[in-house]
């Protein structure tokens, strides 16, 4: 009896801990959550603050840009992001990188002009100095 009962703890002290997040899922969710607000808001020292020197932003459209690009774009408002919603994230660290998926729905406004992009994202994060910073972006249309 002591053994079954041992044998259900240890079960269900293993199920507890594989949901629980780590402290790195945190971050990056914490970090990935600014990045939605910044885009929204076109807050350019955000920007700057969450993105890598040498980010790779790409879009579903195919266009990739680099870090001045994507962030001149939304100052702009080449990119005008009204609002953003997130769902269906995953997050998974490896060392010191997280690869992040989402699905985006959000409502723009590109240069005055309304749309609703439907996404499916891949974000790659890298901890630098004790900071998540965006590396790559891709996105792809949902159908």
């Amino acid at each position: 009896m002591k053994t079954i009962l041992l044998i259900i703890m240890s079960l269900s002290v293993l199920n507890h801990t594989s949901l629980a997040q780590s402290q790195d899922e945190k971050e990056v969710a914490a970090a990935v959550e600014s990045l939605r607000k910044a885009m929204i808001d076109a807050s350019e020292s955000s920007l700057k603050d969450l993105t890598s020197d040498a980010l790779s932003y790409g879009h579903s459209s195919g266009m990739v840009e680099d870090k001045a690009g994507f962030i001149g774009r939304l100052l702009s408002g080449e990119s005008d992001f009204k609002t953003i919603t997130l769902s269906d994230q995953t997050i998974k660290i490896n060392n010191n990188v997280a690869i992040v998926r989402h699905r985006l729905v959000a409502e723009t406004s590109d240069n005055g002009k309304p749309g609703n992009p439907n996404l499916s994202v891949l974000l790659v994060w890298q901890k630098d100095k004790g900071k998540w910073k965006l590396v790559a972006r891709q996105a792809v249309k949902n159908q």
